[in-house]
């Protein structure tokens, strides 16, 4: 498996990186996980053919991680044509949440008759998928149920694991998500200010033993986080990071 950090900041472009969008290999099948408003231009930037795409995956419905839907999908109609199917995954309530994003960001495109098949799948705690080839389980967060569920996912493919939080503040959830992983992709908005949807670093760091993965890796980092933090032992993502599996 390899992802590819195609996005790895925050909602307001901190330190000039695209929202979150990750690139998904595993064998012949590609996905995303993740499609944020930023992310066509992260994906035409980094030369991501489209159609190769088979799933998008979302962990939520904030526009920094669920925002590109609609410019990708008028994209898949208009400019890369797309023919053959596209699944559209993630927390309950994924159909309902594209079809709403659709409208309010191009009103009447909801109702395209669209050239190519899309499938909605809901991932759940309780029901885990198989998507382009990849077993996907999902881990409940605690982030903005107005935007959610709000999931972190494991995703396994022969024999490796990348677990990848989403947005969350500290949860015990995150403790079975790590569990084993090979990498822990978490998000760390800021150094040592609590908040009650984000985790901080001070807060991370406390829990770090309960991990039980060798690899962490920070992402979707605040001002704080980015500034002056290099003597920190965790990995601190970039866009266009690769991570091998």
């Amino acid at each position: 498996m390899k992802v590819t950090i195609l996005g790895s900041g925050d909602a307001f472009g901190t330190g000039g990186r695209f929202n979150t969008c990750l690139h998904v290999e595993a064998g012949a099948e590609r996905m995303l996980l993740d499609c944020g408003a930023s992310s066509m231009v992260a994906l035409n930037q980094a030369g991501v053919e489209r159609n190769g795409l088979s799933t998008l995956l979302f962990t939520h419905f904030h526009g920094d991680h669920f925002g590109g839907l609609p410019a990708f999908l008028l994209d898949a109609q208009f400019v890369s044509r797309r023919t053959h199917p596209l699944t559209i995954a993630g927390p309950s309530g994924i159909e309902h949440r594209a079809l709403h994003a659709l409208e309010a960001d191009f009103p009447g495109s909801s109702a395209n008759p669209w050239r190519f098949p899309i499938a909605y799948v809901e991932v759940t705690p309780e029901q885990p998928a198989r998507l382009s080839g990849i077993d996907v389980s999902a881990f409940p967060m605690v982030h903005d149920e107005r935007a959610g569920p709000c999931q972190g996912y494991r995703l396994s493919f022969d024999g490796k694991v990348f677990a990848f939080s989403g947005d969350t503040a500290w949860t015990d959830t995150l403790i079975p998500l790590a569990a084993g992983a090979d990498v822990l992709l978490v998000e760390c908005y800021a150094y040592d200010i609590k908040l009650a949807n984000h985790l901080d670093y001070k807060t991370l760091a406390a829990h770090r033993a309960e991990l039980e993965t060798a690899r962490i890796v920070l992402t979707h980092m605040g001002m704080s986080m980015l500034a002056g933090r290099d003597d920190l032992p965790e990995e601190r993502v970039h866009d266009g990071m690769i991570i091998e599996l």
